[in-house]
């Protein structure tokens, strides 16, 4: 038992008032289980049924009754520019996680990746903001990246297509 308050419950929007934010980035806003600090102090544990992603939430119900905003924390991103369609195509390949904007997509700092984008052609800028990248196939979940060097895809196969220059 905990002394703490307890957030069982996820808010779909903003309520009149909110009791504190917590600031999280990506990977932090996938959660069950977490003890959490905000902004303003306010020490809570969150209790979910399930594993969720928080992006799909605007923050937390209290069982007191109180509200807590989820904000994104700044991340070290790197906006991609050039061929979207083609340099998108190779990102998913890698299962990497993407945020889509209009004229150019931005991914988390990986110098792998970063490698194989400079190779694509694109151009690269280093940017920190909050990352908000695209979700599963149906708008909801999470895109889960891993590496391709040499690993076991733990019995199944992707068909992932190689292209060695």
């Amino acid at each position: 038992m905990t002394d703490l308050p307890v957030a069982r419950h996820l808010l779909p929007h903003a309520p009149d008032r909110i009791a504190d934010t917590v600031v999280l980035d990506y990977d932090a806003r996938l959660m069950r289980r977490k003890r959490l600090v905000g902004k303003a102090g306010l020490i809570f544990l969150v209790d979910l049924a399930e594993v969720t992603n928080l992006d799909d939430h605007w923050g937390f119900a209290l069982d007191d009754g109180r509200a807590v905003a989820v904000e994104p924390a700044p991340e070290d991103l790197i906006e991609v520019r050039g061929d979207l369609a083609r340099l998108a195509w190779h990102i998913g390949n890698r299962h990497t996680p993407c945020q889509i904007g209009a004229d150019h997509l931005c991914i988390r700092r990986d110098h792998v990746i970063e490698a194989m984008l400079a190779h694509l052609g694109a151009d690269m800028t280093p940017v920190t903001g909050p990352f908000r990248p695209e979700g599963g196939a149906y708008g909801k979940g999470r895109t889960m990246g891993h590496d391709h060097g040499g690993h076991d895809h733990g019995g199944h196969e992707h068909g992932h297509t190689h292209h060695h220059a």
